[in-house]
């Protein structure tokens, strides 16, 4: 049975209006879209809160939500090093990267690689820009989407996914993605104030943190496991998460444009200080009440069904609507906007530049339209592959970025700190990379060939990262340096630019340095 008969009438109608207000509000803005891309490329003038909030708001999703619950069911607090080891990669972002990045006057990720590697770079950072638009965010979305309605509704998987699709897909060909945006913020704070409420419930519930304990498993409290732990042993932490953690936090577009839209190099700096402290609130908001959700509602069908479960039985009539209806209005909003971006980076960067580059405004919006109808058909298809992976949420959206990150990880970590990096050298890793490192996550995340024992993810990033670098040195070394495409390094950006980071913000990252030992300490 689904989790319907756990909702109240008054849920039901909260989750209803709540929905169709959004969209109303939405199709009635539609004339106002015409400035998006103004918006996205507008000036730089956020400041350090903004940034962090934006940031933070960003990374906690649904998808999250369930993905940290489901995985706290069942493993504890390993999950937490997800989280917690994100500062240090914060912390280069803020001091390193980012005066790096606004030394050599680059504004976006393609940018970069164009400037540093050339055009066949630049080129196909837009497919692969198009392949992690339609996995990561579209298609881990509507999984998690998909969770959700059919835990509510007792609906298929498919069927729920395919809903979701509908909606989000006439959302966004009408132009109601705007409206959404800005309820954006709104939502994510909903949901932490509803997630703080059901974790005091819960505490409660359980009795205390004695009985709490009592009744976990030991290595439920553990960071770092066993070096023969199928799933996390401490070193693939230790050695995969730098690669998933350059990736994301140093390279990818949407943290990295948030950061270069600050008012100024130190509001970016504070931004990002901002966002790690953030990120230590995570593991006691969704992994710990995951951990209560264990002792509480043990042999769950589904680890993932961990969240929905608690926010239904604890939370009281009204607030649980107003929660299902915050995730269901902000999966619509990932999903459109998912979307919309996987149809712009196709008409536009290579539809209309690669293959018809006189076709008009009308054609080019007609395939725009046309793209945004096969990028939620092929999401829903996605959904359906996930679901047949047998993994929970958590371990196969982490698993997807972690084989995705060993290319880009390669090819930005040699440029910015090693100027004999070639152009040949970085085509080489991101043509023929990408491609193994998409088919052995393929084959890791759907278990082929049967059988095979395979390393836990995190140790594949890494092995896959080490040789691709070994890879593009020695192809480095063995091709012509180019000299148009050249960038400064981080060093002689340093000595060029003559910067100096406040002692200010070293001591606050150094406090927050202190308190996560302790914290490892503790868990340890």
């Amino acid at each position: 049975m689904g989790l319907k008969a756990s909702l109240a009438t008054l849920d039901i109608v909260i989750i209803v209006v709540y929905l169709l207000v959004l969209i109303g509000i939405g199709f009635w803005e539609k004339s106002k879209n015409t400035t998006q891309d103004s918006l996205f490329l507008g000036g730089r003038n956020l400041t350090w809160p903004k940034i962090g909030f934006s940031i933070f708001s960003t990374n906690v999703s649904p998808n999250m939500l369930i993905g940290l619950f489901g995985i706290a069911y069942t493993t504890g607090m390993v999950a937490s090093n997800f989280e917690w080891l994100a500062w240090p990669f914060l912390l280069l972002l803020g001091v390193v990267f980012v005066p790096h990045y606004l030394n050599t006057r680059v504004s976006t990720m393609p940018e970069f690689l164009f400037k540093r590697y050339g055009p066949r770079s630049y080129a196909f950072m837009a497919y692969f820009n198009l392949l992690t638009t339609l996995v990561v965010w579209l298609g881990v979305s509507m999984y998690a989407g998909g969770l959700i309605i059919s835990q509510i509704l007792d609906f298929p998987l498919w069927m729920a996914a395919a809903g979701i699709a509908v909606l989000a897909t006439s959302y966004t060909v009408f132009g109601g993605l705007a409206a959404v945006v800005r309820t954006d913020l709104f939502q994510s704070m909903l949901i932490l104030v509803a997630t703080v409420a059901l974790a005091i419930l819960a505490f409660r519930e359980v009795g205390g943190l004695q009985p709490l304990l009592d009744k976990t498993p030991g290595d439920y409290w553990t960071l770092f496991r066993p070096a023969d732990d199928p799933g996390y042993p401490w070193h693939a932490i230790l050695l995969g998460y730098p690669v998933g953690g350059i990736w994301y936090w140093c390279t990818d577009q949407t943290i990295v444009q948030r950061v270069l839209a600050a008012k100024d190099t130190r509001e970016g700096q504070y931004g990002t200080l901002f966002t790690a402290c953030l990120k230590v609130l995570i593991p006691f908001l969704f992994l710990m009440p995951g951990i209560m959700c264990f002792v509480l509602y043990p042999g769950l069908e589904s680890p993932d069904q961990a969240y929905m479960k608690m926010a239904t039985s604890l939370l009281p009539a009204g607030l649980v609507g107003l929660l299902v209806a915050a995730m269901l209005a902000a999966l619509i909003n990932t999903i459109a906007a998912g979307l919309n971006a996987f149809s712009a980076i196709f008409t536009l960067d290579i539809y209309k530049r690669r293959i018809l580059p006189e076709a008009s405004p009308q054609i080019v919006t007609r395939v725009g339209r046309a793209v945004i109808f096969c990028g939620a058909a092929l999401a829903v298809c996605l959904t359906i592959a996930f679901q047949n992976a047998g993994k929970n949420l958590f371990d196969l959206s982490q698993g997807i970025g972690f084989f995705i990150a060993p290319p880009m990880a390669t090819v930005f970590f040699l440029g910015v700190i090693w100027q004999r990096a070639t152009p040949k050298a970085a085509e080489v890793v991101l043509y023929g990379g990408t491609p193994l490192c998409l088919v052995l996550g393929a084959m890791h995340t759907m278990g082929y060939p049967r059988g095979f024992s395979w390393p836990p993810f995190l140790l594949m990033s890494f092995y896959l990262f080490a040789v691709l670098s070994l890879l593009m040195i020695a192809i480095s070394l063995g091709s012509r340096v180019s000299e148009t495409y050249r960038l400064p390094t981080l060093a002689q950006t340093y000595q060029q630019q003559g910067h100096k980071t406040p002692f200010r913000l070293w001591m606050l990252w150094g406090l927050l340095a202190v308190f996560m030992v302790f914290l490892y300490v503790l868990f340890n």
